[in-house]
């Protein structure tokens, strides 16, 4: 009877742990489903992380690679131009608490929408800038913050910032995630000497890091 009552008990607890366990990655499958992604790029990805995660709602950036043919790129293909690919940010956020629209706001105000050979002292098709859509909200969204801000007069030459569809995002090494936090020094110095720095608040009219 004991024996039988002990076996009882323990299916019931079991039973109990796969419901719990089961409800928890339900929960977890239902919390990533909440989140959207974008793709930019900007020039060097080291100056695009920071503006981007200090955005409430915004839930990781992670640099890489994107817009190429090739497989599985290095820094040593993309950086030196030798691939097709350019270096791009994966930006992760919370729809409910941030939307898309805040997150071009914030692109448009990192770079120099009329260079189309790069940006800053960084040359190159791996550095050109370029808006990755995933469907046609965000397509539309992005032409329409393109063409305002061709129409503002702001900017005496084209806009060159491009929009394109989004391809394979490969993220690139551990090393370039969060340069800005681990070398700060090296970072600061790097996107005040490229002109980045002094571009964005003269133009922007605000230190946008």
């Amino acid at each position: 009877m004991k024996k039988n009552l002990f076996k009882l008990i323990r299916l019931e607890s079991i039973f109990i742990t796969f419901v719990i366990f089961s409800f928890s990655n339900i929960l977890i499958s239902k919390e990533k489903e909440k989140t959207e992604t974008a793709i930019f790029a900007g020039g060097c990805f080291w100056c695009m992380e920071g503006p981007f995660e200090k955005l409430p709602g915004v839930i990781s950036v992670v640099s890489g690679y994107t817009g190429g043919k090739e497989k599985d790129p290095t820094y040593e293909d993309v950086g030196y131009g030798r691939t097709s690919h350019r270096e791009s940010v994966l930006v992760t956020y919370d729809p409910k608490k941030i939307d898309y629209a805040k997150l071009l706001d914030t692109y448009w105000r990192q770079i120099d929408p009329t260079d189309s050979g790069g940006q800053f002292a960084d040359r190159g098709n791996q550095y050109r800038t370029a808006i990755y859509y995933k469907d046609e909200a965000q397509r539309k969204l992005a032409q329409e913050f393109k063409d305002k801000i061709g129409a503002s007069g702001k900017f005496s030459s084209p806009i060159a910032v491009e929009i394109l569809a989004a391809s394979e995002f490969y993220p690139a090494e551990e090393y370039h995630q969060d340069y800005y936090k681990k070398n700060p020094t090296h970072y600061k110095q790097y996107r005040k000497g490229s002109g980045r720095e002094d571009y964005v608040i003269k133009v922007w009219g605000a230190k946008a890091d």
